[in-house]
């Protein structure tokens, strides 16, 4: 099981909100629970947060997890003191109508709750049809716009309210655990590398700006310059009525955590990753179904420089993209360890080529 101090950190990373391209309130839990296991911490000036183990080594293995999430921002105030916003990631609309959110002002988090036409006023029409965001607005209980001027400013990202709970012994939900979890996964491997004296160099980094086209995984990529890399994202979870097995995959909750095979895969690494599941006796998952390339940190990774020796380790997601996603904390547990043992079986002599003995 998760220690305390890392529940306590992931108690914490859940309870911040960073919408893409304002995610330093994660950034810092991120860097401070890092801080005491790593020979060095830092930060870019895209925002993403890079923890070193062993930095003079020549050998490098980043690991990745995006700590931003979807969400939205603040577009225009209204003369009754209502705000309208545009979405920041890819949301899903049909959850938005009646959901709190945080407006994050430079003096607070200021509440407010996503409005729409009471259905007993809307045409039949209209209640059968998902409204899009420019219909919808925020309420913040202003009496008018110079009342709600004084609290929030065009511009002003928004996030969903932090509703970060447990369910039952091992589940979780909350928003965001796109990607909180990976960023969790990564800082747990990180801390197990230091703990077992990993001698070859790790750069555990925090990125941003994943939900808007993987951009910190870019930048620090070309940082790093690692010789292979790992990211953490989340995958989709198929056991649920509706999502077609048979054309997604199966992939459960607590069922360990998912090892991706697509063309961002690097199959060296690949074969590293299932051989040290088999050793350690640590249950993963394969997924392949939901798209050939693309989509995660580890697209971007893969294409830094002259190439980096990629893979992808998901955790498994219910209710992705919505303020109520859910995952397993025995698959972030898994993934941690399955990770540390990884890179443990590593050496500076270690080659990815595909193809060559």
């Amino acid at each position: 099981m998760l220690n305390a101090s890392s529940l306590k950190f992931f108690d914490e990373l859940m309870r911040s909100s960073g919408p893409s391209g304002y995610e330093m309130p994660c950034a810092a839990v991120f860097r401070k629970r890092l801080e005491p296991f790593a020979d060095e911490v830092r930060v870019d000036v895209t925002g993403n947060s890079i923890a070193v183990l062993n930095p003079k080594s020549k050998f490098r293995v980043m690991l990745a997890g995006h700590y931003d999430e979807i969400g939205f921002q603040v577009v225009y105030i209204t003369d009754e003191g209502l705000i309208t916003f545009r979405e920041v990631g890819g949301i899903d609309k049909v959850t938005l109508p009646g959901l709190e959110v945080e407006i994050l002002t430079a003096s607070g988090k200021v509440p407010g709750v996503i409005g729409r036409k009471p259905i007993h006023l809307q045409t039949p029409k209209e209640r059968e049809t998902v409204m899009e965001i420019r219909d919808l607005w925020i309420d913040i209980g202003a009496e008018n716009k110079a009342d709600a001027e004084k609290l929030v400013s065009v511009g002003d990202p928004i996030a969903f309210r932090v509703n970060y709970s447990r369910f039952g012994k091992n589940r979780v939900m909350s928003k965001g655990l796109d990607d909180k979890i990976g960023a969790f996964v990564i800082a747990e491997a990180f801390r197990i590398l230091s703990e077992r004296k990993c001698k070859i160099g790790v750069y555990a980094v925090g990125t941003v700006q994943e939900e808007l086209g993987l951009r910190g995984a870019k930048t620090s990529a070309f940082s790093v310059d690692p010789q292979a890399a790992i990211a953490v994202d989340v995958g989709f979870a198929t056991d649920v009525p509706g999502v077609e097995k048979k054309q997604w995959g199966d992939v459960t909750l607590g069922g360990g955590p998912i090892v991706c095979k697509n063309a961002d895969i690097n199959p060296v690494l690949l074969k590293k990753i299932l051989d040290a599941a088999k050793k350690g006796k640590i249950p993963v998952q394969i997924e392949c179904g939901h798209r050939a390339s693309g989509g995660t940190d580890t697209a971007q990774i893969q294409l830094s420089r002259a190439g980096v020796a990629t893979a992808l380790i998901s955790i498994p997601n219910r209710y992705m993209h919505t303020p109520v996603e859910m995952c397993d904390l025995r698959d972030a547990e898994n993934a941690a360890k399955l990770i540390a043992d990884t890179i443990l079986s590593l050496n500076e002599k270690s080659s990815f080529l595909p193809g060559i003995d």
